[in-house]
């Protein structure tokens, strides 16, 4: 390995080396240039354009740069900052993805591959490269997808899907190969934990200040929904859907009651503690019954798992249980109604949306209908019983699937998931006291989220990327536990 070099300030690994030779020769040919020499000043105009040429690439080359582009596709996660193309409103109505979305984490993609390019065709050993490690549910699952535009009715809203499904897979393949230590590993665990922090601020402010005749004049879309009146707002922050908010936060609360139970110090556990009392009241605000049972089942799985293992230490289940009863009693009458309340049939009406997707599956069980084709395909299956129900995608994420990409597709999906959590386990069982209670934390999340699918879509790109990043990140917590049982000072981090 050839050691980094620093060039006017900055400091460059052998990725940037031979940028780094170029400006030096170009440095110490400027430093010989005589005044009112013309030649050599338009040798000078020439190198300086090379400079200007070569001055993104050893951006790019950068570390730090890196990191924050990284940074920029994890905070977009709930931000969700983009701009759509080919709005299809109708369909989306119906439950659809409303059109092609290009986002600051399609921006930040673009710019971290192009650095990882760079970066693997700086490496002149090729024993310093290092295998890449692929999926292959989720290689299976993407290629299903792609397959299914053979059946379907509508290709356009078709490819928004894969386009959507393409994003997801390029986070997680780069996340599994290129955090590599434990400290980009708690890189991206703090912004995690940091984006859903302001999301939840986000989301209390809008609470006490959204009013049904607001207009939010901003880039990025604010929504909440009005229950007329039952008394309460049900809130989806900048993510849209509060649903889809509340799956979001489920995820990283629990992520956050991982974290108190690892050696780590004051600082990342007073954040977690934050995320566990800002984002708690967030989620309330979400009224999303599905939501607080998932973050209930990740709860009982992280506990129960530690105190198999080790015996449970006091400390943590009080501080959840303490943030447990201050976000209760402030809103027990408006959960209570919530949770045992009319819903105006909101559960009722989703059977005739499942005897729906059986009669769909029924006739198309090893294709599907196309991705993203429900909204399209449903009208060829439509019965008396839809004319006063009603009419959306079936309110059931495996059976969506099932519908659309037919048997191959759920069972790939399935597959994706289910070893997403048994990579999790696995990290948990060799007991490093730093990536272990994190790698519960998901585990306890995903296993909530999965829950929570049999009740929702979730087409919106936020969970789907959320969902993957992690599954990307469990992969490198592994991998780094199983190469280093032993605690080393990174366990100690204040």
């Amino acid at each position: 390995m050839q050691p980094s070099r620093t060039i006017n300030g900055m400091k460059l690994g052998p990725a940037s080396e031979s940028y780094g030779q170029a400006e030096g020769a170009i440095s110490k040919r400027c430093c010989e240039i005589a005044p009112g020499s013309g030649p050599r000043f338009r040798s000078l105009g020439v190198n300086s354009l090379v400079i200007a040429i070569l001055s993104p690439f050893l951006a790019l080359s950068s570390r730090r740069v890196q990191r924050v582009l990284l940074a920029m596709v994890v905070l977009d996660i709930p931000i969700q900052l983009g701009k759509v193309f080919f709005l299809r409103p109708y369909e989306a109505d119906l439950g659809a993805i409303k059109g092609l979305t290009i986002s600051m984490t399609t921006l930040a993609l673009a710019g971290l591959y192009l650095s990882w390019v760079l970066r693997a065709l700086a490496v002149r050993i090729p024993r310093e490269r290092r295998p890449l490690h692929f999926s292959l549910p989720l290689l299976f699952y993407f290629s299903i997808t792609v397959l299914s535009l053979a059946v379907a009715q509508d290709l356009e809203l078709s490819s928004f899907a894969v386009f959507q499904l393409l994003e997801a897979c390029l986070i997680y393949f780069y996340v599994a190969n290129n955090v590599r230590t434990r400290e980009d590993v708690l890189f991206v665990v703090s912004m995690l934990l940091g984006g859903c922090l302001l999301e939840s601020l986000i989301m209390i402010v809008m609470q006490f200040t959204v009013t049904p005749a607001l207009n939010w004049n901003l880039p990025i879309h604010i929504i909440a929904e009005f229950s007329g009146n039952s008394g309460y707002m049900r809130n989806g922050g900048t993510i849209g859907v509060p649903n889809v908010a509340g799956a979001y936060l489920s995820v990283l609360l629990a992520c956050a009651a991982g974290l108190l139970f690892t050696n780590l110090g004051r600082g990342y556990k007073w954040l977690a503690m934050a995320v566990l009392g800002f984002g708690g009241f967030a989620l309330i605000f979400t009224f999303s019954r599905g939501a607080w049972l998932a973050l209930t089942i990740a709860v009982v799985v992280i506990c129960y798992s530690v105190w198999r293992r080790r015996g449970l230490s006091l400390k943590a289940p009080i501080v959840i249980l303490v943030l447990a009863a201050l976000l209760y009693l402030p809103f027990h009458s408006l959960i209570s109604q919530r949770l045992v309340g009319d819903d105006k049939g909101s559960a009722e009406a989703r059977i005739p949306l499942m005897h729906l997707a059986f009669r769909m599956i029924a006739d198309n069980p090893v294709l599907g209908v196309g991705t993203d084709n429900f909204t399209v395909a449903m009208d060829r299956y439509l019965t008396s019983e839809f004319r006063r129900a009603w009419l959306f995608t079936v309110h059931n994420k495996y059976l969506l699937v099932l519908a659309e990409t037919g048997i191959p597709g759920l069972t790939a999906y399935l597959a994706f998931l289910l070893g997403t959590l048994r990579t999790g386990w696995k990290c948990w069982r060799l007991q490093n006291p730093l990536l272990s209670p994190l790698a519960l934390g998901f585990v306890g999340g995903i296993t909530g989220n999965m829950v929570h699918q049999t009740v929702d879509i979730f087409h919106i790109r936020a969970i789907q990327e959320l969902l993957w990043l992690v599954a990307g990140l469990l992969t490198v917590m592994h991998r780094i536990s199983a190469g280093s049982p032993v605690p080393d000072s990174l366990a100690d981090i204040p």
